[in-house]
Order: C-alpha cells, then sequence, then structure tokens
C-alpha cells in the first residue's frame, strides 16, 4: 500500500473540505477520467478507479476519521484501524447514482411514474397593435382543448371494465434492466414499454375516447393583454394547457404576443422616438408646435435658433412599464427643420434682404433680381444647401 495516492491528494482538496465540495471535486475528477469519454485508455481508468476509491472512503464518516488517524494503514489486512477494507465498485451504484444520475447509464434510483403528473403545456400566438400592445387589450382566442372524457371518467375504459394492472411493471411505470459493467453491475431504470408509464392496461378502450380519457371540443379563452407588453413576450395563463395524468394539474396556456410595427413611433424598451417635421420660420423664431404622441397632440414650446435633428425628451410620455402602469418611460423627439423648395418672388426679396444683412448673398440685388434670387436661384444645384439653411 506504501505507492497509493493519498485520497485527498487524489481529489484535489484539504483535509477540512465539507461534505459538498467533497462530492464536487469528485464529480470533476470521475468526468473527466471516466471510461466512456477516453475509450481505450488505461491510464485514464486507473485514475477513474483511484478517485471512486477515494470517495468511497471520504464521504464515509466513520471511514474518514479512520484514515485521517492510520493513512492506507487503516484497511489493511491488521491495520491499526481494527479490519480491512473490502473496497468493491460493485457497489458504487448508489454513488453513481448520487453524484451522476444517469449520466452514464448506471446507478440511478428509481422513481415511481405512476404518480400524479403535471399536463404539458400549450403554446399559441396572437397579433396586436403597436398602440394596443402599449395600452393593453382584450382579446378572444379558440382553441381545441382537452377534457376528461364524460362517458369512461377519464379511465380510457369502457363502463363496466376497469383499468388493469401491467404485469411487466407490477405497477410502478418503470422497469429496471441490470447488465455486467466494467465496474460491476449497473442498473438503468426507463419507462415501461408495455404501460407507457401509467402502471395500467386498458384492455377494453372507451369507445368514445379511444382510450386516452379525454376528448377534444373548441374553447373560447379571453387573453388579457397587458399595458406595456413587447413584441416576443409571452402571458401566461393558468390551468389552460394539456390536462394531468394520474390526477395531476392542468398545464398552462402561453400565449406569445406580436405586435404590428408603427408608421410613426419606434419602440425601445420603455421609450418612444419619433421625429417631427418643423418650418424654418418656426427653427429661426421659435414658437409653439404640435408633436404627435402615443396620447394625441401635444403642444411644445420650441426655442430660437433650433437647428435640425435637435432632440427633445418628453417625460413620461413614452411606454407603461408592465410592473406598474402608472410609471412610463420617456418619448424622445427629433425635430427636423424643413426647408421650402417653392417660394413665391416676394418671399426670395425678403429672404434675399436677410441674406444681404448677413453677408451671405455674394451677388449684387440685380443679379439677384435677374436670376430669380441669388440665395434660391441655386439651391437645386447645390445639394448641401438645404441642410446647411
Amino acid at each position: 500500500m506504501a505507492d497509493k495516492r493519498d485520497y485527498y491528494e487524489v481529489l484535489g482538496v484539504d483535509k477540512n473540505v465539507n461534505d459538498n465540495d467533497l462530492k464536487k471535486a469528485y464529480r470533476q475528477v470521475a468526468k473527466k477520467y471516466h471510461p466512456d469519454t477516453n475509450p481505450g485508455d488505461k491510464e485514464a481508468e486507473e485514475k477513474f478507479k483511484e478517485a471512486a476509491e477515494a470517495y468511497a472512503v471520504l464521504s464515509d464518516p466513520e471511514k474518514r476519521a479512520q484514515y485521517d488517524r492510520f493513512g492506507h494503514a487503516a484497511f489493511e489486512q491488521g491495520g491499526g484501524g481494527g479490519g480491512p477494507f473490502d473496497f468493491s465498485f460493485a457497489d458504487m451504484g448508489d454513488i453513481f447514482g448520487d453524484i451522476f444520475g444517469d449520466m452514464f447509464g448506471g446507478g440511478s434510483r428509481q422513481r415511481a411514474s405512476n404518480g400524479p403528473v403535471r399536463g404539458a403545456d400549450i403554446k399559441t400566438t396572437i397579433r396586436v397593435s403597436f398602440t394596443e400592445a402599449i395600452f393593453g387589450t382584450q382579446q378572444e382566442i379558440e382553441l381545441p382543448l382537452k377534457d376528461e372524457c364524460h362517458v369512461c371518467k377519464g379511465s380510457g375504459s369502457q363502463p363496466g371494465h376497469k383499468p388493469e394492472t401491467c404485469t411487466k411493471c407490477a405497477g410502478k411505470g418503470q422497469v429496471v434492466y441490470t447488465q455486467q459493467s466494467l465496474f460491476g453491475m449497473a442498473r438503468t431504470v426507463q419507462t415501461c414499454p408495455d404501460c407507457g408509464g401509467s402502471g395500467k392496461l386498458i384492455k377494453f378502450k372507451c369507445s368514445n375516447c379511444a382510450g386516452s380519457g379525454y376528448v377534444k371540443s373548441k374553447k373560447r379563452i379571453q387573453v388579457a393583454v397587458p399595458a406595456g407588453i413587447d413584441n416576443g413576450q409571452s402571458i401566461r395563463i393558468r390551468a389552460k394547457g394539456e390536462p394531468g395524468i394520474n390526477g395531476g394539474e392542468r398545464g398552462d396556456l402561453l400565449v406569445t404576443i406580436l405586435v404590428d410595427r408603427d408608421q410613426v413611433f419606434e419602440r425601445r424598451d420603455y421609450d418612444l422616438f419619433s421625429s417631427e417635421p418643423i418650418s424654418f420660420t418656426q427653427a429661426a423664431l421659435g414658437g409653439r408646435v404640435t408633436i404627435k404622441t402615443i396620447d394625441g397632440p401635444y403642444e411644445l414650446d420650441i426655442k430660437p435658433g433650433t437647428q435640425t435633428d435637435t432632440k427633445v425628451k418628453l417625460k413620461g410620455k413614452g411606454v407603461p412599464t408592465l410592473r406598474n402602469k402608472n410609471v412610463r418611460g420617456d418619448h424622445y423627439v427629433t425635430l427636423v427643420v424643413q426647408v421650402p423648395d417653392k417660394l413665391t418672388e416676394e418671399q426670395k426679396s425678403i429672404l434675399n434682404q436677410y441674406a444681404n444683412t448677413t453677408g451671405v448673398n455674394a451677388r449684387s440685388s440685380t443679379d439677384s433680381a435677374s436670376a430669380g434670387g441669388s440665395l434660391f436661384g441655386d439651391h437645386k444645384k447645390k445639394k448641401g444647401f438645404k441642410k446647411g439653411f
């Protein structure tokens, strides 16, 4: 035994390790060296066995106490620990099941599957408008749902007959298969193929439900779409899914919301974004403009000299939050200055006078008159003029 490595060293832990950390350490080492992930690797196989032996000792309080006192000698014949330790991989089934479950197909504990089982969830989608998603709405949908058969009362058998206990699984709904493996006898638990996990067999099936115990019928369901819901989010409606098995509760109905796009507003989380055109004179002189918001028209005062692409924040004019519809995001409006492309002679003259006073117009007033106004005579040729103006 002198060449055996220290069990704590094997698992990479110190002597004060607690049970949870010990289990985690063993899981990591065992997964790394498991023969299923290292086929044909003898060295990995030996390290896996070494880790399993170390965990078998250190996870047992009594054996761990002996090992801490006497080391490996505690389990040698005639050792100071009071007796030999006969380690066998055939005894590792419970350890593998506890640590790995069904990961490597062995040692999993049998669980009864013929008890109450919750029904499956049903999924569907509905489409709402942009405004309906923001302020909420009600929609009615029609779905085929299963209900207990009124003829057999959900048993699946014809009246006067009862389901029989499955002989293959003895009514447990699961069958256990045992086979010899490299590390001893390995157990796998599977759903019974004869009864499908119900533990019962129906020989005389109900003619109304074909032995399923359920019948389908169309049901109208009201869907309350909450204010603030976003595209792709789902609403859960309790107990409107598939019926349960063996008395289990019904599943739920999951309704995914698809939201139409809006021509004016763009949504980002709980904020809204839009653009609003304003005239050149409004931008230059300032004044009050009417802004489109999701709540309707909104009067906004703009400052003289407002530039195009100026962003204005309308606090609390965004989307209601799902948790509290009275708490809303914000609305960000981009003001876009519109430059007129058609002007009367009088308007051109007035603007040219303004241009002369600022030194923008380089031509004389005579040239301007003959050219139809220097300020606007060339604006169709110069693309950059409209943006700069």
